[in-house]
């Protein structure tokens, strides 16, 4: 039995996220069927962690076991070859067995994706979130550095998202602007909550827009109620960048 890891890319905005979902087609569906028609077998894809609904990948992990003796480079191509145009396996190579790309993950690093004109873009849509009014570039830095470290995030985790323990460590939070007003959050933490990205970057422009006060973040942390970190960033806007192990 081989365990082999792909490092994947995928547009996730006709796809209701990674997992599989009854009636609904997902990333992880269709890596499987593309994968098990390679291989004859049955296959489980074991992602490092799920992608809502919309949200893409740079640089995905995932892995699976299988008894096929088919070299990584041929399987590769033919598993790319009947991917969609909007999925692709970057790499592919065996590890050792033991490995897996969820429990082994050590951080992860997404990355948001905000165009701040007076325009909206036609062309990057489905990869931002149009805000149109100014931001305050100073006042939201300072907002992030108050979300760094180890804090329970329950006020920025979705309603319902089952888990009992909230608290996370962020290693990196940081937001830069180029010169044609597209602004890049970018975030490493040890793990993330579902929306929890999505919620902090929500709050994140609230700050921007002098809606907020960057020292707003200590109180809604303390809190720990969802209702009072405010507005969910849409999903388009959001990649995972980077899975380190």
């Amino acid at each position: 039995m081989r365990n082999l890891k792909m490092v994947i890319e995928y547009d996730g905005s006709g796809y209701h996220g990674w997992q599989r979902q009854l009636g609904r087609i997902t990333i992880q569906q269709v890596l499987e069927e593309s994968i098990s028609s390679i291989t004859q077998e049955d296959v489980r894809v074991v992602g490092s962690g799920r992608t809502d609904a919309g949200v893409h990948a740079m640089n995905q992990v995932a892995n699976f076991m299988t008894n096929s003796t088919i070299g990584e480079r041929n399987l590769l191509a033919g598993i790319n070859s009947l991917l969609p145009p909007d999925i692709v396996i970057k790499r592919m190579m065996e590890v050792d067995a033991d490995f897996h790309a969820r429990y082994h993950a050590r951080s992860k690093v997404y990355v948001y994706q905000i165009y701040n004109g007076t325009v909206r873009s036609a062309l990057y849509r489905q990869y931002v979130w149009f805000v149109r009014s100014p931001l305050n570039m100073d006042w939201m830095k300072e907002g992030a550095m108050l979300l760094t470290g180890t804090h329970d995030f329950s006020s920025f985790c979705a309603s319902g998202c089952g888990l009992i323990n909230h608290v996370r460590t962020i290693e990196r939070l940081e937001i830069d602007r180029d010169n044609n007003g597209l602004l890049k959050v970018n975030v490493e933490a040890d793990g993330f909550l579902r929306y929890m990205v999505r919620n902090m970057v929500g709050m994140l422009v609230d700050i921007g827009k002098g809606n907020r006060r960057p020292n707003d973040i200590t109180d809604v942390i303390g809190a720990k109620d969802r209702r009072r970190a405010g507005v969910t960033a849409p999903a388009q806007g959001l990649f995972l960048k980077e899975v380190r192990y």
